[in-house]
């Protein structure tokens, strides 16, 4: 008989053959989310039969797994910050880490919101608009524009802002860097590309195939895009502001430094769950 918990078994010893990781929590993932049950409901709900076209449905997304696909990317969600969060071919996928900048940034936009009324956040590179729409929804007295230089990117963003209930607060933009930014902003916030090209052909390939190349190169070192942004972040901040950035586990030093020659101080700086620089935090030096 096919049910939950012969399909569940059978994606575990198929992963776990495949030497994948996490081969128990991933089947059970996988499963549960492809029949819309919660972790709960697919852990208790073993006896549950499978029609054929659910069981085919599984079938489909273990072999796409098996292939390296990542199990959110194959399920076209994932959660961040407490919203489940759309995620397409030109989407970074939103990871754990990431939430450690909205963590970081968000006690600045409050304090800055509460003593003026409201608050502008930019977001650079929004992908799918997770940084900003986490910050929007706990702080609903700002607004923000995310801005990407994919459409792909910009529409994904827009949906996920109208199922994140912060839609009215959001606006998308198509901009390189600042190139079509306009007005300023109380918070600038970026998890930009930041790998050196050369590492890129080395990543896993549930990054290196499926995450979009545009959202991973970070140019020969990977530091081209804090270099754009610290060129141009002053022109676009208000007296006051806080600009936020995430990067790579060793380009703490380097990035400080070019921030720091453009003006900047640093005010913060963050590690992730694994102990590793994560999250600078940056204040204009006349401020």
């Amino acid at each position: 008989m096919k049910t939950l918990a012969v399909a569940i078994a059978e994606a575990r010893v198929r992963f776990a053959q495949a030497e994948l990781p996490d081969a128990a929590i991933e089947a059970r993932l996988l499963v549960g989310g492809l029949l819309n049950l919660s972790q709960t409901q697919a852990f208790v709900g073993g006896d549950r039969a499978l029609t054929d076209e659910e069981w085919a449905l599984i079938e489909d997304a273990v072999a796409r797994r098996l292939k390296r696909e990542p199990v959110h990317r194959i399920l076209g969600s994932r959660e961040f910050y407490g919203m489940d969060l759309l995620i397409t071919p030109e989407t970074l996928e939103p990871r754990p880490d990431t939430e450690i900048l909205v963590d970081a940034v968000l006690p600045h936009l409050q304090r800055i919101a509460s003593q003026k009324g409201s608050a502008r956040v930019l977001d650079l590179g929004t992908g799918t608009g997770a940084i900003l729409l986490a910050l929007l929804k706990a702080c609903p007295s700002a607004s923000g524009v995310g801005s990407d230089i994919s459409e792909d990117a910009l529409a994904t963003a827009t949906k996920n802002a109208e199922r994140s209930g912060v839609a009215n607060q959001f606006a998308a933009a198509g901009s390189s860097w600042f190139d079509a930014i306009s007005g300023r902003f109380d918070i600038i916030v970026s998890n930009p590309p930041y790998i050196r090209t050369d590492v890129i052909p080395k990543l896993e390939p549930e990054v290196r195939d499926y995450d979009p190349r545009a959202a991973l190169d970070g140019g020969i070192d990977g530091l081209a895009p804090y270099r754009e942004i610290a060129a141009g972040a002053d022109g676009f901040m208000e007296a006051g502001g806080i600009l936020g950035v995430e990067i790579g586990f060793d380009q703490k030093t380097a990035v400080t430094n070019i921030f720091t020659s453009a003006g900047f101080i640093l005010a913060q700086a963050e590690r992730d769950y694994g102990g590793n620089d994560r999250v600078l935090v940056f204040s204009r030096a006349e401020a």
